[in-house]
């Protein structure tokens, strides 16, 4: 595993980057469930460019920097990334769905609640199950988390904070 740092116009960011360039994290600096990195962790900022053994790590990180700077600069509303999140398959299964909202919508907890239930064959699903998963999004801003929001439309959590949830969704809403 391997990281990368790059600033965002919402904070400075983590990237989590497996060895074949997929990305398992996306955090902002200090948000709430940030990983803990180790003082060994190796950092693609860090690393030689020319050295071979790291081209799909490198290669996955710029991939990944170049799609977050156009998002920013609203010219990219999809992004086309190799994502492997470690997770529960229920944690998953929400982390697939929050892909499916598009760009410069919202949807509430209680529809991916129905939206999970009606895949699992059940009649409900647990609010709590679901905000924890949402919660524990561990590619923010990729996996947009922040498109969720609460019954009544109100901006409920965000392990990057209300604020960030904020600004992503006015971002969203003025590039649409």
């Amino acid at each position: 595993m391997y990281y990368g740092r790059m600033k965002s116009k919402w904070g400075s960011i983590i990237c989590g980057i497996e060895e074949d360039g997929s990305i398992f994290g996306l955090w902002f600096e200090n948000q709430k469930y940030f990983p803990a990195i180790g003082e060994d962790a190796v950092f693609v900022n860090d690393i030689d460019h020319e050295d071979a053994k790291f081209a799909a790590v490198i290669a996955g990180f710029q991939c990944m920097r170049e799609q977050l700077e156009a998002y920013e600069e609203g010219r990219l509303k999809a992004f086309d990334l190799p994502l492997n999140p470690k997770g529960t398959e229920f944690r998953q299964l929400i982390w697939q769905l929050l892909l499916e909202i598009p760009y410069g919508e919202t949807t509430t907890y209680g529809e991916l609640g129905k939206k999970a239930a009606a895949i699992l064959g059940r009649d409900t699903m647990s609010a709590q199950a679901v905000g924890g998963a949402v919660g524990h999004n561990p590619i923010s801003l990729i996996i947009p988390c922040h498109r969720v929001v609460g019954s009544d439309g109100s901006l409920t959590g965000y392990a990057g904070g209300l604020e960030k949830k904020e600004a992503l969704l006015a971002h969203e809403n003025l590039h649409r």
